[in-house]
């Protein structure tokens, strides 16, 4: 499933659905969490609109400042849901002004904590509306990232999701900060923010924020506990009798189909999301905004791309190109080579990656070519045990392979015979 929810007006709008707790058996349940920017935007008889109410959300939590809503809107009053503005924030800050020589991470954590002690009123009852709602729940701020980053938080932790997996959400809202600094700029004349980071979401500011709560409260039980004053067993299964789900044990056959230059926004989302995967892992192979639409349509022209679609979700995707000479070199035309192998992280059904490239090279036997070719970044070696392991065996080394975006880089190359 594509996370973030296609909104014309709201760019940060994600479902929480999908991740698993860090025991594997359990999954936070679709269509029942739901973070964003602010609903604000939101206008009646707009197609957003439409699209909104029909998700059936019961509860909207406003977590802006009253002065925010007064100058820039609050959502419309609606009968399907009750509307809460519990403003967690004491101590505003002007992000846009900040000077360069502010590290994100250190500053923003440093905030959140306050955030934490400063608003721990409203955080207790946004908590309790959560864990008590029987209809879907959406909260948000103004850009969907600090004070809802650190709710989202809280509440993936309690929910029993492993710190790494809290780290990657917070760190979703990289794609969608381009439409969000575009919208700042439209509201001040053009200029652009004085801070480079500004409307960013690296990790590290989750990852200090977790490691504050350990050091100052021992966990964020210990938080709930001692500062929220609740009990945070109850409140932990409270939230988890809601939102969690038993993964499933059993998956639909995957669908395939090549893609068309509209299935290019959705492979842009599915490849920035397995980036912030691995980047949340330490994982150094690939960045969000690397590729955009453009290099997915000259693909498309080129060669070929396929898609993978399980439970009509959009599960998996690969590149087959018919030549690769950045990283074999000039070769006759013996061979089809496999790119950019992505799963949906944390929602694709397991064995789907092996099951698509099993159907790239069935694609490339079908073109009369014997052998399909891979490459893999060197210093990632669970990756080729992957390929390995899927009968791929290692024929070579390019140690310098480019593809024109930065410096090169070495691969080992990879090489599975058709034949038998």
């Amino acid at each position: 499933m594509d996370r973030h929810l296609p909104f014309r007006t709201l760019h940060n709008f994600r479902d929480l659905g999908g991740y698993r707790t860090a025991d594997g058996r359990h999954r936070v349940r679709p269509g029942r969490l739901y973070r964003s920017d602010s609903l604000g935007k939101l206008r009646q008889g707009t197609a957003d609109w439409s699209a909104f109410l029909s998700l059936g959300v019961g509860t909207v939590i406003d977590l802006r400042y009253p002065w925010e809503i007064e100058s820039r809107g609050r959502i419309p009053d609606h009968p399907s849901f009750t509307y809460r503005n519990l403003s967690i924030e004491r101590r505003p800050y002007d992000q846009a002004a900040l000077t360069a020589d502010v590290d994100p991470g250190p500053y923003l954590s440093e905030r959140f904590m306050e955030v934490a002690e400063d608003g721990k009123k409203e955080i207790r009852t946004a908590l309790r509306l959560i864990a008590d709602a029987t209809a879907p729940v959406a909260f948000h701020c103004a850009s969907g990232k600090d004070r809802t980053g650190e709710l989202a938080a809280l509440v993936l932790t309690l929910l029993g999701v492993d710190e790494p997996t809290v780290v990657e959400d917070f760190t979703h809202t990289e794609p969608a900060r381009p439409a969000l600094l575009a919208e700042w700029r439209a509201r001040n004349g053009g200029r652009s923010p004085g801070w480079p980071a500004f409307a960013s979401a690296p990790a590290s500011v989750m990852r200090l924020f977790l490691a504050a709560m350990r050091s100052r409260h021992g966990s964020v039980d210990g938080y709930v506990t001692g500062t929220l004053g609740l009990d945070a067993a109850e409140l932990r299964e409270s939230l988890r009798a809601a939102y969690l789900e038993p993964v499933p044990v059993s998956w639909p056959e995957p669908a395939y189909r090549t893609a068309t230059p509209a299935d290019a926004p959705a492979l842009v989302r599915l490849r920035d999301s397995a980036a912030l995967w691995q980047q949340a892992r330490g994982i150094a192979q690939w960045r969000p905004g690397e590729k955009d639409e453009a290099h997915f349509t000259a693909r498309m022209a080129e060669g070929e791309v396929w898609l993978a679609y399980t439970a009509g979700h959009l599960a998996a995707a690969c590149e087959v190109w018919w030549d690769d000479p950045a990283a074999w070199g000039p070769r006759p035309s013996d061979a089809g080579y496999v790119h950019r192998l992505m799963t949906a992280p944390h929602t694709a059904p397991p064995g789907v990656g092996r099951a698509l490239l099993a159907h790239a090279e069935s694609r490339i036997a079908a073109a009369g070519r014997p052998y399909s070719r891979l490459d893999c970044l060197s210093s990632n070696p669970r990756l080729r045990a992957y390929y390995e392991a899927a009968g791929y065996r290692v024929v070579g080394e390019q140690p310098a392979k480019t593809d024109g975006t930065g410096s090169p880089y070495a691969v080992t190359l990879l090489e599975k015979s058709l034949r038998d």
